[in-house]
Order: C-alpha cells, then sequence, then structure tokens
C-alpha cells in the first residue's frame, strides 16, 4: 500500500523523468473513462468534481465519456475560479461549451425527479439511473471534513446511484468519507483503502516512469512540514543526541546539521569529558554532561528521562564500543517510546540481538517503521549475518524500522519499499559525513516526518550538499563544508 502523500512525490518525480503532471492527468482520466464506460455502458454519468487535481482527473474524464457518447454533467463543487493549479484549471477548459458545468452545485433536494440547472437543487436525482463519479478529494485528508464537501458526501452516501471513487474515496481518513461502491486507484492501493471502505479496487497503471518510483528525487520534500507563522521555539522538532566519550566531532557535527535541516532544540547527552568540546563547537547546543568518560547503563534512566519532551532521539556518534556502552545502548533501545535514529557503534551494540526489536514492537514501545538504522557495508553485514535473506529489505522488515545502507549509492528501505539515491560524490568518503548524514535524518524525524520518508530526504539533502561542496573544493571538502551548503539544498528543494 502507498501513503496518500505518495501520490504527488511520483507526479514531482515524474516530470523529472519526461512525464509531465498533464499527461498523468490525462491517462488518469482516459482509463477512469474507459472502465466506468465498459462496466457501465447506460444511464447519466454525474462526476462531482472539486478544486485540485483529484477533479481535474474527473474533467480529463468527463471529456472522454462525452466523447464516447455518454450523457454527462459535471457538477463543481465551489466555482471555476476556485480551482486550483494550472494543469486542472486547463483540463476544465477543454470541456467548456462542450458539457454541461454546474458551478457552486448544492445537493439538497435529492428527492427530486430531475436535474433543475436554475436553482440547482437537485444534483444527484436517486429516479435518475446512472453513476456518479465522486472526483472531490484527493489523498491525505485528516480531522472534519468542512462544507460543502461534508454536505456533498453525505448526498452521496445517501443516493442508491453506483458510487465509484477517483484514486481514492473523499474524505478517507478524515471523519467522513465516500462509501463507493468502486474505486479506480492509480498506479497502486493507497494506504487505508480496502473493501470496506473503497468497495471494489481497480488499479490502473498511468505511465509513472520506472524511475520515478525507484529513485528519490525532489517529490520526497512533499513530506517536508513548513512550520506555520504561529508556531514557536521547540514546535518544529526537539531532538536528543546521545554520543561522544572516545569521540567528541561525532555529535557535535550530527546537531549542527539537525540544526540546518530544520530542527528547533538540539540537546547533547555526552559523558563529562566531552562535555566542553561539544559545547564549544555551538552556542545553539544545549549539553547534558553524563558521569565519567563513556557511556554506561548507570546513564540509561537519566538518557529516558531527558528523551521525555523530545521528538526523537539519535544514539551513536561517537560512542566507541566499550562492552558498558554497548550493554547501555541495548537497555535504552528496549525501554525509549519516541523514534530514534541508531548510527555508528550503536549499530555494533544491536549486531546479533535484533531479536530486541522483536520483543519491543510486541509491547508497543517502537511501532513498526518507528525509526531508522544507517549502516555502511560492513556494519550491515554484521546485522543480517543472522538472517536468511541478507537484504535490506528483509533487514528492515524484520526491525520494524527504515534502514539506510549507505555505499556508492544509497539504498533506504522501509521493509515494503525500497528507493535508491543517486545524489553524492566520492569525496564524501572524508570522516564525519556519515555523522551529518545521521544528523540531518535525526533533525526531519524530530520533525515528526513519518521515518521512510525522512530517511530518503536525509540522503538525498546529504548527497546534493556534498555535491555543491565538491563544485567549490574538489576532493578537500570536509563535513563542516557539506553542513555549510545543507541550508541551500533545502531551498531549492523546497522551491522557496
Amino acid at each position: 500500500m502507498m501513503d496518500p502523500i505518495e501520490s504527488k512525490v511520483l507526479d514531482i518525480n515524474s516530470e523529472a523523468y519526461g512525464i509531465r503532471t498533464d499527461q498523468l492527468m490525462t491517462n488518469a482520466g482516459n482509463a477512469l473513462a474507459d472502465e466506468i464506460n465498459m462496466r457501465y455502458p447506460g444511464g447519466k454519468i454525474s462526476i462531482i468534481c472539486g478544486t485540485g487535481n483529484n477533479g481535474g482527473d474527473g474533467f480529463v474524464a468527463a471529456r472522454k465519456l462525452h466523447e464516447l457518447g455518454r450523457d454527462v454533467i459535471v457538477l463543481l463543487v465551489k466555482g471555476k475560479d476556485d480551482v486550483r493549479g494550472e494543469v486542472a484549471r486547463y483540463m476544465l477548459q477543454q470541456i467548456e461549451g462542450k458539457i454541461q458545468i454546474m458551478e457552486n452545485a448544492r445537493p439538497e433536494d435529492i428527492g427530486e425527479a430531475e436535474i433543475i440547472l436554475d436553482s440547482n437543487p437537485n444534483i444527484i436525482s436517486d429516479s435518475d439511473p446512472g453513476v456518479i463519479l465522486d472526483s472531490m478529494l484527493g489523498t491525505g485528508m485528516k480531522g472534519n471534513i468542512r462544507e460543502p464537501f461534508r454536505a456533498w458526501i453525505e448526498a452521496i452516501n445517501a443516493s442508491s446511484k453506483i458510487i465509484i471513487s477517483t484514486d481514492i474515496p473523499s474524505g478517507l481518513g478524515a471523519d467522513i468519507c465516500v462509501k463507493p461502491a468502486m474505486t479506480i486507484t492509480f498506479h497502486d492501493v493507497k494506504d487505508g483503502m480496502d473493501a470496506v471502505n473503497s468497495g471494489e479496487i481497480i488499479i490502473i497503471d498511468i505511465g509513472i516512469p520506472k524511475e520515478a518510483v525507484d529513485i528519490i528525487g525532489l517529490g520526497e520534500f512533499e513530506y517536508y512540514p513548513r512550520p506555520s507563522t504561529d508556531s514557536h521555539k521547540g514546535e518544529n522538532g526537539r531532538l536528543l543526541i546521545i554520543g561522544g566519550g572516545p569521540y567528541t566531532g561525532a555529535a557535535a557535527l550530527a546537531g549542527l546539521a539537525a540544526y540546518r535541516v530544520g530542527a528547533d532544540l538540539v540537546t547533547i547527552a555526552t559523558p563529562e569529558n566531552c562535555f566542553v568540546p561539544i559545547a564549544s563547537y555551538s552556542p545553539n547546543f544545549i549539553v547534558r554532561p553524563l558521569s565519567g568518560n563513556i557511556i554506561q547503563p548507570e546513564h540509561v534512566e537519566d538518557l529516558l528521562e531527558m528523551a521525555e519532551n523530545k521528538d526523537a532521539v539519535l544514539i551513536g556518534p561517537g560512542i566507541g564500543r566499550d562492552n558498558r556502552t554497548l550493554i547501555a545502548v541495548r537497555e535504552f533501545l528496549a525501554k525509549i517510546q519516541k523514534p530514534v535514529v541508531v548510527d555508528a557503534d550503536a549499530l555494533t551494540a544491536i549486531s546479533g540481538h535484533l531479536d530486541l526489536f522483536e520483543k519491543v514492537k510486541s509491547h508497543g514501545v517502537l511501532t513498526p517503521h518507528g525509526g531508522v538504522l544507517t549502516p555502511h557495508s560492513g556494519e550491515f553485514q554484521k546485522l543480517v549475518e543472522d538472517l536468511e535473506d541478507a537484504s535490506i529489505k528483509k533487514l528492515a522488515d524484520k526491525v520494524g524500522l527504515t534502514v539506510i545502507l549507505k555505499g556508492k549509492t544509497d539504498l533506504v528501505s522501509d521493509g515494503r519499499m525500497t528507493k535508491k539515491n543517486l545524489t553524492g560524490n566520492p569525496a564524501m568518503t572524508v570522516g564525519g559525513t556519515g555523522d551529518v548524514l545521521a544528523g540531518l535524518v535525526a533533525g526531519l524525524v524530530a520533525k515528526e516526518i513519518d521515518p521512510f520518508a525522512a530517511a530518503r530526504m536525509g540522503v538525498f539533502i546529504s548527497g546534493a550538499a556534498g555535491d555543491n561542496a565538491f563544485e567549490k573544493l574538489g576532493y578537500s571538502l570536509t563535513a563542516i563544508d557539506i553542513i555549510e551548503e545543507v541550508p541551500m539544498v533545502l531551498k531549492t528543494c523546497l522551491k522557496m
């Protein structure tokens, strides 16, 4: 199943490979029309359109059905001027003057015998046999459905006509939704859809390029949450980094990267010998000293308490491989109730102990896909040595987390889908780049972004920032140079 936002991701990534949104919309609408015409060759077809791309699909379907000689009426939930997006507006223009289009339609008197275009009280007439095509609302709906869509959903559900939804039933995931006999969905079934809420599900191939599915691109940034104008300190991500001991720079690099990707507050918990060096990297850090020179089991309860008001945790940068530290990592992971990014020597701690995550998942602390592992090839081989299928997909499925396999071509998998990242260059073998990537991903997870999406954005940003640094500095670049390029990459990806 596909997260609803993935539809937008695929649209944007498809454009990068030469398939424009208007072509995808045309393919989708034509496929809708063909399916409806084949299955229901008689009766009027009322296409109820919203103001976005879902409505645009409906406009295309109306044009094709009209060309096939069908009796079609398009009912706009709002006015023509409310239709958003260049492509959807263009598709509306293509049917003006050819097909009946009713603006600001209202489903108020459903029981009447005929459609009255002047006063439009009776849009959906139960005495008029035919099909209703629901093209009102697309993916990503949450919360309460507002008017006029709410009234339309209620009216559609009360109708005795055959109800078909476009891509996803309008309102699915919200407090009320259309209940169709059939949903014609594009590319793949969307998360949350089943036979109960979507009726018969027909999957249509609309020509999305394989590269748009397999390769991470600008579309992934549909997941990045823009802060609201009235948000304040801490609302856009509080991250706890547990790191340091034998090494001081790793945790600081991760913290700087997390700030650059938009986290509001970064707290670094580190052994007291690292306190001053890490604090000196940046006045932005909140640094919490732990007794001694390494992270130990006696620190676990304090670390869990520090994590209570955080949105995510990164554990591993610079912690070393002392056996006491590895035990502490496992004890922490067994109890933490936040999304966790597990990096560097924290991966050594869980090698041979993947059953830890089975126990964690069984009592509901870390939900499936609730965190990220970031191994390079050597660490990955140790993690999968007890698995029959030594693949990234199998590891992700086993632990219920997203896995980033770092390499010449980074791979990212959540156990269901695996994508490749093509940004980056050979100069990024310099020390500290892994810590930067871990900080980027953890900063994004702290912003309450789905970990699989955060991992994809993180590897793309890291590689693109490295490419920018390489263009300026060649093989002389350092991890700090990559961090300094992150703001411009993020700005470009978000089209700010």
